[in-house]
């Protein structure tokens, strides 16, 4: 009887690979090492070559003469990659976290469907992409941890022990319990139809608090320490405007309307357009960056015709920040924060900032009083009206 070697899926050197684990018959190494491409990872004890399908077929043709291959692993892998393909939770390779989870804690086949079902009914309401993207994944990490328990056999009750797991041992913020209250509910009152049952979910309150801003004087600072005239263009562009990061990287060359002085933003949260007023400033500073770095479509490019990553618009603010000596905590939505402050202390209608920003309710822009330097400067404390 011939002996078993075991293909294993892994991730070494930054990349998915395909181990040959020999087990006991370590006197099968000689003959495996001749498998023209093959390498040794010490850390697991495995030869291995890239992972692919061609890579397969040779390792099969090579291995039949003396062993039998135990691919079990390797298929939970990809039926694995499959269902998380198929729901858009990743878009580039797979991740060392997200391999060890297909290998470790893998869907089974109901709960699979479930999570394919889910995913094609956010697509059918027009989810937006960063919408489908988080509830998917909050609605993956319940399914991960069922294992063999079909989630439609879930109660209400599994459910908030669920929700009070995540709170206290988890460590969840409001916030993301918020986010996966959303996400269970849509399964199972839009998925399910069990709406009378899941509809009042208790939730958690949520922190009120105020945003950082910052100082005219230390957004002066900022932009002229700035000294690439890319990523000053970049900063001013979402400070001018109050951007969403979101926004700010697909904003296109044709969004600057230059006649009319407006930034028109098309497809923004909600999927709602909006205009925006544009600065001189900026217009001035576009100027002379266009002609510099000539981007063809959107308005800031890492390459022609291509988009930047949301990520390097945040790197871009950090290291302009520690140029400043900026310590203020915030990413892009600080240049946001800022805009709508100092609109506000200019005497600008709130109304009109709601419109800028793009707000639904009125009460989210409210916000912005209780930082706004002009409504606290002008109360004075009882402390100053005492005399002695």
């Amino acid at each position: 009887m011939l002996p078993l070697i075991i293909l294993r899926p892994f991730h070494y050197r930054s990349e998915e690979v395909l181990g040959l684990d020999l087990g006991a018959h370590s006197e099968l190494e000689k003959e495996v090492r001749k498998l023209k491409g093959i390498r040794w990872c010490g850390q697991n004890g495995w030869w291995y070559l890239p992972l692919g399908r061609e890579n397969y077929e040779r390792i099969r043709a090579f291995i039949a003469p003396f062993a039998h291959l135990d691919t079990r692993w390797l298929r939970q892998y990809l039926e694995q990659k499959k269902v998380v393909n198929e729901a858009q939770l990743q878009t580039a390779a797979v991740s060392p976290r997200r391999l060890h989870q297909f290998i470790t804690t893998p869907l089974c086949k109901e709960n699979g469907e479930a999570l394919k079902r889910y995913t094609e009914l956010l697509q059918l309401k027009a989810y937006s992409k960063a919408t489908l993207k988080t509830y998917t994944g909050a609605f993956y990490h319940l399914l991960r941890l069922l294992r063999n328990v079909s989630v439609t056999s879930l109660t209400k009750q599994h459910v908030q022990a669920y929700l009070l797991w995540l709170l206290n041992a988890k460590k969840y913020t409001e916030a993301n319990l918020h986010t996966t209250i959303n996400a269970l509910k849509f399964f199972f009152e839009q998925v399910e139809g069990r709406g009378r049952e899941f509809y009042d979910l208790p939730r958690p309150k949520k922190p009120q608090k105020l945003p950082s801003v910052l100082a005219e004087e230390e957004m002066i600072t900022l932009i002229q320490k700035t000294q690439n005239l890319k990523h000053r263009a970049l900063l001013m562009t979402a400070y001018s405007a109050g951007l969403r990061v979101s926004e700010l990287v697909s904003l296109k060359i044709h969004d600057i309307d230059s006649k009319r002085m407006l930034l028109h933003l098309h497809g923004a949260k909600g999927k709602k357009d909006r205009m925006v007023p544009l600065s001189q400033k900026l217009l001035e500073t576009l100027r002379v960056y266009f002609r510099q770095y000539r981007p063809r479509v959107y308005l800031f490019e890492p390459e022609p015709g291509k988009d930047y990553h949301p990520h390097y618009a945040q790197a871009v603010l950090r290291e302009a920040k520690k140029k400043a000596g900026i310590h203020k905590k915030g990413s892009i939505h600080l240049l946001r924060h800022s805009f709508a402050t100092h609109l506000l202390e200019a005497g600008t209608d709130i109304r009109y900032i709601q419109s800028f920003l793009g707000h639904q309710s009125l009460q989210t822009t409210m916000r912005y009083t209780h930082v706004s330097r002009l409504k606290i400067e002008s109360i004075q404390s009882p402390l100053d009206k005492l005399t002695w």
